[in-house]
């Protein structure tokens, strides 16, 4: 198997099966990588419904979005690595069913290929608003490529943006619309922007820095229809009968792991494909990785799914290692993520559930948006933030790990080291 290919794939003629990676993003891309890169030379088929070679995701809402970056540097590898490191790449093709009983994933068309191990890493999917009208051009969402060459051609100057839900992806679309000088509204049901994500503490933070740019942000609010002519939306209107123009509608209220497949195959699906520590699923040839995953961790000592760009990163590493069945093949990497905004850099290590800590510690210029945000638990670091400060994520990332309790007079002065606590 050689390059892109299009025909059936199976185990006649005395061939071994292949690794079969189902989902062909930065996940199942960085799994081919590593299965060469551990010395394994038997059949590798990545699977992917875009048309589009594997690419990364973040740039989508960042520097690409933005104009800044070019369409080729978004992809993970170049065209000629697939052929380079025999990996047959089949895009534009769509996974029907797995059968876990005779190894053998089924396409749409009707297609065939048999596997001797089988990787997932289908991702997930953007959840979509379901009020009236939400089916109209103009409502936009943001997954793919194509999605967001879509919201790049709105956001001109003057246009009027409306984006719902202040996670993320919203603010960071907000961000890159005002950058483009379009007039921005964000509409959040909850009373500040990430709030489930970082608590009011440093949620407020976000919130000033949206209003100092000239975002309208709307909390506490309910989109009860989106109004149209023609098919194309032309507004929005709020629960209170409030309605606002809108040149284009972008809907950033979460995603939802794509676990069709390993349902209807019958793995253990609970919030994600559900993982032991090795991302091995339910079905002992089957594993996992990335957004659809949700993996024991043993830091933590409990399952956790984690949306974020190093997972789709990092968790092929070990999910490649445990498929050629390497027995320390074992994800426990520190959560990880950044997100930039205007002029706010920022970087996240460790994981925190909502309700899930007893008290925010700042370090440095907080009205300055130049500081280290710390949750603690019982004196025990959960998770950093830094903004605007940088080479500090090994300190924290350690903090995290140690789980030891830490002083928090010294946490919060920048004088003392963190490799000192």
């Amino acid at each position: 198997m050689t390059g892109t290919d299009n025909g059936t794939t199976g185990s006649g003629g005395g061939q071994e099966r292949p690794i079969v990676i189902v989902g062909a993003s930065l996940g199942g891309a960085k799994a081919a990588e590593a299965l060469r890169g551990a010395g394994y030379q038997g059949g590798i088929v990545l699977i992917g419904e875009e048309h589009e070679r594997p690419y990364e995701r973040p740039p989508l809402s960042k520097g690409y979005l933005l104009g800044k970056d070019s369409r080729e540097k978004i992809y993970v590898h170049p065209p000629q690595w697939y052929a380079e490191h025999d990996v047959t790449l089949r895009m534009g093709t769509a996974v029907a069913s797995i059968d876990l009983a005779g190894h053998t994933v089924t396409l749409a068309d009707d297609g065939r290929v048999e596997y001797a191990k089988l990787l997932l890493t289908t991702g997930s999917v953007p959840r979509r608003l379901p009020v009236p009208g939400a089916d109209q051009d103009g409502v936009l969402y943001l997954r793919t490529a194509e999605d967001s060459d879509r919201i790049r051609a709105a956001l001109r100057p003057g246009a009027r943006i409306v984006v719902i839900g202040a996670g993320w992806i919203g603010l960071e679309v907000a961000a890159a619309a005002r950058t483009s000088g379009a007039e921005v509204t964000v509409l959040e049901a909850l009373e500040l922007p990430l709030l489930r994500v970082l608590g009011r503490e440093v949620a407020e933070v976000f919130a000033e820095l949206h209003r100092e740019h000239g975002v309208d942000l709307r909390f506490g609010v309910k989109v009860a229809e989106l109004t149209g002519d023609g098919g194309t939306v032309t507004g929005v209107t709020l629960a209170d009968g409030t309605t606002l123009a809108a040149d284009a509608v972008v809907v950033g209220i979460g995603i939802a792991p794509a676990t069709g497949l390993a349902e209807a195959a019958g793995l253990e699906v609970d919030n994600g494909i559900t993982t032991d520590q090795h991302l091995r699923t339910s079905d002992p040839d089957v594993y996992a990785a990335g957004d659809v995953a949700n993996a024991f961790h043993p830091l933590f000592g409990k399952h956790i799914r984690v949306e974020h760009w190093a997972n789709a990163l990092n968790q092929p590493q070990t999910a490649a290692r445990a498929l050629l069945g390497q027995p320390d093949a074992v994800y426990d990497r520190v959560p990880y993520f950044f997100s930039d905004q205007y002029d706010l850099g920022l970087e996240y290590v460790g994981y925190v559930e909502p309700d899930g800590y007893d008290q925010v510690v700042f370090r440095g210029d907080r009205a300055g948006r130049e500081f280290i945000a710390f949750w603690l638990s019982g004196g025990r670091v959960l998770a950093g933030m830094n903004v605007n400060v940088w080479d500090v994520t090994d300190p924290i990332r350690e903090l995290v790990r140690s789980g030891r309790v830490v002083d928090t007079k010294a946490l919060a002065d920048p004088n003392v080291p963190l490799q000192e606590l």
